[in-house]
């Protein structure tokens, strides 16, 4: 009997220790929606709607609780977000995306954000890496005077 109360606690501890991951694996993965849209603003030229999805990273990684991902690494995020957001011109907006990209790809490494796999890709002109939720190359740092320039450079599960 006793082996049986140790079992079912064990089989408890083991589910809720799961649901306690993947509810932390949910803030993070709705960062990493936020990034995505950066990304696509980005991709498509368009400054405002740059600034717009970054407002909602900024927002995002300030929910995030510090026991799950450092102060320091969301600071540096929320700082990178925030010279996006205020800058007013898509140009400033990628160099700064250069940063976010290097970031979140350490971070996307830790945390399990998508069902799907992520990919990260490369612009060998902009010497620039980007995350993506989908295989064809929509390059950020170019847009659409070279929307498909680039490659994927790895995946992550």
């Amino acid at each position: 009997m006793k082996k049986y109360i140790i079992t079912a606690a064990l089989s408890l501890f083991s589910i809720i220790s799961l649901s306690a991951q993947s509810k932390k694996d949910a803030q993070v993965s709705k960062l990493y929606q936020n990034y995505i849209a950066i990304k696509s603003a980005l991709a498509s030229d368009d400054a405002d709607k740059t600034s717009k999805a970054a407002n909602e990273f900024i927002k995002t990684a300030s929910t995030i609780d510090y026991k799950l991902v450092s102060e320091g690494n969301l600071n540096v995020l929320r700082k990178d977000a925030s010279v996006i957001s205020d800058a007013r011109n898509v140009n400033s907006q990628r160099e700064t995306f250069l940063n976010l990209s290097d970031n979140m790809i350490a971070l996307t490494k830790e945390f399990k954000v998508s069902e799907k796999p992520v990919y990260v890709q490369y612009c060998p002109m902009a010497d620039g890496n980007w995350l993506s939720d989908e295989k064809q190359i929509v390059n950020p740092y170019y847009g659409k005077s070279m929307l498909s320039c680039g490659s994927v450079k790895s995946e992550i599960k």
